[in-house]
């Protein structure tokens, strides 16, 4: 027997004045699984979030958490962990003092408060910064303290909206660890972000969403499978290629598309020898994005 999904958005619809955020999105997102929200600026996933945890009330369409339709009750809240892209933190006071101040607004007291606020200085690894004040940290290490606030209260549902944005590559990958140690815990996650690599890294399933509608839903393979378009070999040469190579040679660089790339290589006999370098370009999230939400900019 199917489980019901952890969230559930039927035909939703939220429009500020004239402006339509989101139109008519529908989606599910099983339990125990990590979603990938993707979107240009603009495109309705932060207005999405907000109607997830009841901040924002739809205009039109059902949204549910855990089987429940009254996602801003007590006990919905309860069952979800927010990370916002602005940071939720206070800079005056200490990441001890911030992770306490946002523990005793889930009811956590005593002893139990204290214990989790030594696991969330364990995952953001700010145990030695503990008493500092968070106006002294780095980017990194407030994008940390960012997350642990949103899992003191152990969520089975975690958002997690741009959740590193500006940081560096070391606190980057401690996120990523951090994601993963949730993803085996079994935890809901729905992530968004516009690095599409982090997505193709992170998420079992990747939403598409432009202009407040969803172009797509499914798994990486799935989507680049769909909407990838085709692999390109790309091969640098001193000299023309034989006559019977498919692809093209502009005098410097031949190049051939094909859905097959190792295939063709073999069935043509084209000598990887023959170039002085040869590269394969694959399409990736990125082309999948681009194809869908078009490649104009958005400011």
């Amino acid at each position: 027997m199917n489980k019901q999904p952890m969230v559930r958005a039927i035909d939703v619809r939220k429009s500020y004045g004239d402006q339509v955020a989101v139109n008519g999105l529908t989606l599910d997102v099983p339990q125990g699984k990590t979603l990938g929200l993707l979107g240009p600026n603009g495109a309705g996933k932060t207005t999405t979030l907000h109607m997830l945890i009841g901040l924002l009330q739809p205009d039109a369409g059902q949204i549910s958490i855990a089987g429940s339709t009254h996602v801003d009750s007590t006990d919905v809240r309860s069952l979800v962990g927010i990370a916002p892209q602005s940071l939720s933190l206070y800079d005056e006071l200490t990441a001890e003092e911030n992770l306490k101040f946002f523990g005793r607004l889930y009811n956590l007291r005593g002893a139990s408060l204290q214990e989790r606020v030594n696991w969330a200085l364990d995952f953001s690894n700010l145990q030695d910064r503990r008493r500092h004040r968070v106006q002294t940290y780095s980017g990194g290490m407030k994008r940390r303290l960012n997350f642990a606030c949103a899992l003191l209260h152990e969520p089975k549902l975690v958002l997690l909206d741009e959740p590193t944005v500006g940081v560096d590559p070391q606190s980057r990958n401690h996120i990523f660890e951090g994601i993963r140690k949730l993803q085996d815990a079994g935890l809901t996650i729905i992530y968004t972000t516009h690095y599409m690599e982090e997505a193709q890294r992170l998420c079992d399933l990747v939403a598409i969403i432009d202009h407040g509608k969803l172009l797509e839903l499914g798994t990486v393979p799935e989507l680049i499978r769909r909407h990838g378009g085709i692999s390109v070999l790309t091969g640098h040469c001193s000299m023309a290629p034989p006559d019977s190579w498919p692809g093209v040679w502009d005098g410097q660089v031949w190049r051939l598309e094909t859905a097959t790339p190792l295939e063709t290589l073999y069935q043509h006999s084209i000598q990887t020898t023959y170039f002085t370098r040869l590269q394969i370009e694959q399409p990736d999230l990125e082309s999948v994005f681009l194809r869908l939400t078009g490649r104009s900019l958005r400011d």
